[in-house]
């Protein structure tokens, strides 16, 4: 159910979260227009964490979020988890689009692709695996609905990408994952391609989640969802290209996620 546009909270005071090392409150924020039920994961795709802090803090950025993990664990909190930080930007999921009001960002430290996808830091993950069990302390967040940025913005967006470690979150008990299938041969779908069996892709795609059109063509919108599934649940290999790994890993996912969708407001 939508909330009624909230009073606009104040800038941060003080932390949500025990494992806040320190505030660094951004001005980048808004009342929230719904109830908290997403955790969205980011890479801050920069050559440092000040450089990155700093954008998070500029007012003509237009962008924020709610923690930084930098690269030695220390956690920066910058938007109260009440209010709506900019972090998803143009995004969807489960057929709502505002991930911003709907959600708690967290970026991470980390070059990216731009910068050679860099190794996350053994205590880095550690920090964010505590930072997230602490949030889904106090937040009603479905395992299934801890997401990455390129999930709910698969055309513009990679990270944290497919260096990211969902497997330790999930050995914590946070996200939702299953073993992978094995990349072997066998029958693939991509671009160009078209048919029922195509839109049969699409469908699962949009059933557990991802916004796309339901079509029966392997367009370049297909393509670039089927990466982002890649990237989170079938890192090992990420072309776009829906083979029979790609499809199996999507079916079990659909088999073993918890609960019902929520109701789209």
């Amino acid at each position: 159910m939508s909330l009624p546009d909230t009073p606009i909270p104040a800038l941060l005071s003080a932390p949500d979260s025990p494992c806040v090392d320190s505030l660094m409150p951004s001005p980048n924020f808004g009342p929230r227009r719904a109830k908290v039920d997403m955790l969205v994961l980011h890479y801050t795709g920069m050559a440092s964490a000040d450089a990155a802090i700093d954008l998070l803090r500029t007012p003509s950025s237009e962008v924020s979020c709610h923690y930084v993990v930098r690269e030695d664990g220390r956690v920066v909190q910058m938007v109260a988890e009440a209010a709506r930080a900019w972090h998803a930007g143009r995004s969807s999921w489960e057929g709502v689009s505002d991930t911003n009001s709907r959600s708690i960002g967290i970026e991470i430290v980390n070059g990216g692709h731009d910068f050679g996808l860099p190794d996350f830091p053994a205590v880095q993950i550690a920090a964010v695996i505590a930072l997230c069990a602490d949030i889904l302390t106090r937040q009603a967040i479905r395992a299934d609905r801890v997401l990455a940025h390129s999930d709910v913005a698969p055309a513009r967006k990679r990270d944290p990408g497919e260096n990211f470690p969902w497997g330790a979150l999930h050995a914590a008990g946070i996200g939702h994952l299953v073993s992978p299938s094995r990349v072997e041969g066998g029958r693939f779908f991509m671009l160009g391609d078209a048919g029922e069996p195509v839109a049969a892709l699409k469908a699962m795609l949009a059933l557990y989640g991802y916004g796309i059109d339901l079509t029966d063509a392997y367009d370049t919108e297909t393509a670039d969802v089927v990466a982002a599934f890649q990237r989170h649940f079938r890192p090992a290999k990420v072309d776009g290209v829906a083979d029979a790994a790609t499809i199996l890993t999507l079916r079990d996912l659909i088999a073993t996620r918890p609960g019902e969708a929520p109701a789209v407001t």
